[in-house]
């Protein structure tokens, strides 16, 4: 049974992983805390970029000779393989760490193993706590090993009643500069941002990350779902200042000069699974679905959306788009249910998360 002092420090690890979102794609996020041999916190450390040292690395160089003896509080089991750095195992069993908790399974065969390693060499291993925590926060990487595909947040905006635009189409602004400089914040934490032809005829969007903390990471792929490839030429998405990539179907003819991702093509609209897997094929680990009421209802009706996070205004329109379109559902018993992770206020409005309800075996 884990002690409070194994929780807290797990907690912190999780804390630590939660640095490296947006900067260390395609690789997971992952945090690290060493308490030495009587359990005094020594070094800690997270993976900060792709390429760069592993959690473990960092919080070892930080403890230096007091990790002899402690333990080593991992959010992911510290890999067993050479890429474009060495094993964590070897830099754990080096140091002369005695025990290793980690939270969650590395998933990726080709670097799973390292508990086995670790308890081969006399390394006391434990696994489990606080998964659920580091499940969420390294939720977009594991959804992408564990099913081949990019995981995909869909965010809206929306008034209290659940409109995201005007009777007249208007839609600038329902939420407040608060709540979008914090989408921003999101986008930047992914490596796409997908929208529809709707969305982009309708209002011409950037889609970019204009985040402070943007500014040294590669920008996001912009991804336009566009059947009939009816993008204008002079769309702002085209403008060079972020790549962008149409999804078009694959009987569509197009003289655009840009990046065309031909899918499949089905009765109602382009195959969004395999687009996803092509995302993923292409290193796309987390996107985020800004398209529009049609699109998220179609990615929801193919079971293709891993997180909401919806930012509701105080105000009320009573008529005009709602936020959501069709999404398969024609009865109550049929309701795409989803569980809450989180609830707070951003400037005057409500962001809420919240992702799939388990589905009942």
């Amino acid at each position: 049974m884990a002690e409070p002092l194994d929780d807290a420090t797990m907690a912190r690890a999780v804390e630590l992983a939660a640095h490296g979102l947006g900067t260390t794609s395609p690789n997971p996020v992952v945090g690290c805390v060493i308490l030495d041999a009587s359990g005094v916190p020594a070094g800690e450390g997270f993976h900060a970029y792709r390429g760069g040292p592993h959690a473990e690395v960092v919080a070892l160089r930080a403890a230096g000779e007091r990790a002899r003896g402690g333990t080593a509080y991992v959010t992911l089991e510290p890999c067993d393989h050479t890429g474009s750095t060495g094993p964590c195992t070897e830099a754990l069993l080096a140091a002369g760490i005695a025990r290793v908790v980690y939270a969650v399974a590395d998933p990726n065969p080709v670097a799973a193993g390292g508990a086995e390693r670790l308890r081969g060499h006399g390394v006391e291993v434990e696994q489990g706590l606080l998964a659920e925590a580091a499940e969420r926060v390294n939720a977009a990487w594991l959804t992408s090993v564990r099913l081949g595909r990019t995981h995909v947040t869909w965010k809206f905006a929306a008034t209290l009643d659940g409109r995201s635009a005007a009777a007249d189409g208007t839609s600038k602004w329902i939420t407040s500069p608060e709540a979008r400089q914090d989408v921003h914040r999101l986008r930047a934490q992914a490596d796409a941002i997908i929208a529809g032809i709707g969305t982009v005829l309708a209002d011409d969007p950037l889609l970019t990350a204009r985040a402070p903390e943007s500014g040294a990471r590669t920008p996001p792929l912009r991804v336009v779902v566009d059947t009939g490839a009816r993008t204008p030429a002079t769309a702002r998405v085209l403008d060079g200042s972020a790549p962008t990539l149409l999804a078009v179907a694959d009987t569509t003819e197009t003289t655009l000069d840009a990046g065309l991702l031909r899918l499949p093509y089905r009765p109602d609209g382009l195959d969004l699974h395999a687009l996803l897997r092509e995302l993923h094929g292409r290193g796309v680990v987390s996107a985020f679905l800004e398209g529009g009421p049609t699109l998220a209802g179609a990615f929801l009706r193919e079971g293709l959306i891993d997180r909401v996070v919806g930012y509701v205004a105080p105000a009320l329109l009573g008529s005009g788009r709602a936020a959501l379109g069709q999404a398969g559902v024609s009865t109550i018993a049929g309701i795409h249910s989803l569980v809450y992770e989180e609830v707070s206020l951003i400037g005057p409005d409500l962001r809420l998360i919240a992702r799939p309800a388990p589905k009942e075996k």
